[in-house]
């Protein structure tokens, strides 16, 4: 008697184990799915998943003839010089000059299209991404170089980085144009596309890091983000 209601003890047992293992397994798959969440939550989960990242290292721009401003040979060279886009000697003396000075102050530049709607965390993580990729372009010149000689007193005195506003493409071309020319690192931004924005829009150009009077020269005039 006794070994017939162990039994049906284990038996009762067994068979709710059983259940509650199904029962759960078939909870956590409806939730997956989506069936037992909001609508809006599965819809913002539905847009988002598999999306971990934003940008690929592979996405940065290190195409340096791709539309980079050319000289504009309508004004001549002395209209050149005047915006920016060839240094003659003296010009080249003055940059090497503000380079190796180690008592000015070194920042890094990041400018921002407005124009493209992104978000503060979009924006935050393609403005990561240009300050990597301008980090890596220095950190390639020789150790001896007056660009690792910017780059260690950038990382010595505070590392500073100004986010500024630009409203267009072309304009930001423009400016790369411009820091290349006066010898600075400038770095574009290329997004996957996998969010917000269309692939391969430029997102946002790092300009430095390099003598806070010779960036200003680029980008000055922009207004803070």
């Amino acid at each position: 008697m006794a070994s017939a209601e162990q039994a049906q003890q284990t038996g009762v047992i067994l068979t709710t184990a059983l259940a509650s293992l199904v029962t759960g397994y078939m909870f956590g798959i409806f939730t997956a799915r989506g069936y037992l969440i909001s609508p809006a939550l599965a819809e913002e989960r539905r847009r988002y998943h598999n999306d971990p990242v934003e940008s690929e290292e592979s996405d940065v721009d290190e195409d340096d003839t791709l539309l980079d401003h050319a000289p504009n040979w309508a004004n001549g060279l002395d209209a050149d010089k005047r915006q920016g886009l060839k240094f003659g000697e003296s010009g080249a003396a003055e940059r090497k000059s503000l380079m190796m000075d180690s008592s000015e102050e070194c920042k890094l530049v990041l400018v921002v299209r407005t124009d493209l709607g992104m978000t503060k965390g979009k924006i935050a993580a393609q403005c990561s991404h240009a300050t990597l990729a301008c980090y890596k372009a220095l950190a390639r010149a020789d150790p001896a170089s007056p660009e690792r000689k910017v780059l260690a007193r950038w990382e010595r005195f505070g590392q500073a980085k100004i986010a500024v506003q630009i409203k267009s493409q072309a304009d930001m071309l423009e400016l790369r144009g411009k820091a290349r020319a006066m010898g600075l690192t400038a770095e574009v931004i290329q997004d996957a596309g996998r969010t917000q924005i269309e692939a391969g829009s430029m997102t946002v150009l790092g300009v430095g890091p390099g003598p806070k009077s010779l960036v200003d020269k680029v980008t000055g005039h922009l207004k803070l983000l």
